[in-house]
């Protein structure tokens, strides 16, 4: 789940992750491959790597929730606060689908490992910065209405 600090939608742009100042290599390997694909091109090639049926929702969340995934059997959902800027959303969207490709196990496997949930949710953001880089180094975001 990626979630930021502030309490409020209102002031949601100030907890605005930076960007790294390097992308570690693993992150540029796994996130190119993910770079500028529609939304529908997110879904069906996490659907073609986890074998679920996946859905993608936009809705309000609680104010300081980015994003969250549930899975249950084999579908699974992945809910985008609709209160971001659309650059955030899609930030959020491939932080959420990297949780969905490598922590298959869910909050089980979180409460069983000796790694922290931080260490998991920083890989994810690395992960959706790697995907979004091109996006955002190009400054393709800033006429996003």
């Amino acid at each position: 789940m990626l979630q930021q600090n502030n309490p409020g939608t209102e002031d949601i742009c100030e907890s605005i992750p930076s960007p790294p100042e390097v992308i570690p290599n693993w992150a540029i390997r796994e996130g190119t491959e993910w770079q500028r694909l529609s939304e529908f091109e997110i879904l069906a090639k996490a659907e073609e790597v986890t074998g679920l049926s996946l859905e993608l929702m936009f809705e309000p969340l609680p104010a300081g929730v980015w994003g969250i995934h549930i899975v249950r059997g084999k579908r699974g959902r992945i809910y985008i606060n609709s209160a971001l800027p659309l650059i955030w959303r899609r930030f959020a969207v491939f932080h959420e689908t990297y949780h969905l490709l490598n922590h298959r196990k869910g909050c089980r496997f979180w409460t069983h490992t000796f790694e922290s949930m931080e260490s998991f949710e920083n890989r994810a953001d690395t992960f959706a910065w790697a995907a979004l880089w091109p996006e955002w180094s190009e400054g393709d975001y800033s006429d996003w209405a």
